[in-house]
Parts: structure tokens; sequence; C-alpha cells
């Protein structure tokens, strides 16, 4: 019960203490994304420099999940090669149709991303985790 609790102080200071909002005036790539059920609305911008992504900004609103995995996500992303972004993203995207009782054991690689596999419990609500990530693999197809 206290990881749990950890992993809920982790989505909160997300939320509340958003990281990489601050809009790229020279972005070379960017994106939009919507999810209708829940309201959420995410802007990604990318600034790419051989290609690392130099420099991210996650704009939008929506609910707390969407929210804070937008903002783990711009830590976890910013400054990392493009390949390793896209694995990255691959490695989330997967943690997410892993089955909720199933262990993270093997998503150790995540840091704090794990924070947010709770959310694998309810199904109508994975969507809201993964759309900051979808939005920036639709960015980096549009660098």
């Amino acid at each position: 019960m206290a990881l749990q609790e950890v992993y809920r102080q982790v989505i909160l200071d997300h939320y509340r203490n958003p990281r990489h909002r601050q809009p790229l005036s020279d972005a070379d790539a960017s994106s939009e994304g919507a999810n209708p059920l829940c309201g959420d609305e995410v802007k990604v911008q990318l600034q790419l420099r051989e290609g690392r992504v130099n420099a991210i900004s996650v704009t939008g609103k929506g609910c707390s999940i969407s929210q804070s995995s937008a903002s783990l996500m711009g830590e976890a992303v910013s400054g990392h090669p493009i390949s390793e972004v896209l694995g990255l993203s691959d490695r989330f995207q997967g943690l997410m149709q892993v089955p909720p009782d199933s262990s993270e054991n093997g998503y150790a690689d995540l840091g704090d991303l794990i924070a947010l596999a709770g959310v694998r419990r309810y199904p109508v609500r994975i969507k809201c985790a993964t759309l900051p990530w979808i939005t920036l693999e639709q960015a980096l197809e549009n660098s």
C-alpha cells in the first residue's frame, strides 16, 4: 500500500507542478491530440538537434492522468536520442496493455513513469495516459 501512495504522490506532483509547459518559439515539430471522452487536450512541440529531442513543450488541459503523463513524458524524453524516445514510448504504451494484476517488474526501466501503471485498472482512462505519447509520436512523424 505504501508504494501506491508514492505513485499517487508522483502523479499529483506532476499534475500540480507540470514540467516542460513553456511553449517553444523555435519548434521543429509539433502535434495536437485530444481525447473527446475525457476532454483532454495536449499539444507537443519539439526542438530537434542532431537526432535528439533537445527541448520539449507539452501544454494542454485535462484530467490529472493526462496532464501528469504529459509532464512525466517531458521529463523522460528531454535530451534523449529520437530512437530512445520512440523505444520509451513503445515501452510505456506496452505497460498500459499489460493486465492490471500483472507485475510491473519488467518495466523498472521506465522510472517514475511506472507511477501510471495503476491506470490499467480503469481501461477507459488508458487513453488519458497514452494521449501525450501518441501526440509525441505524431510530432516526430511530422518532423
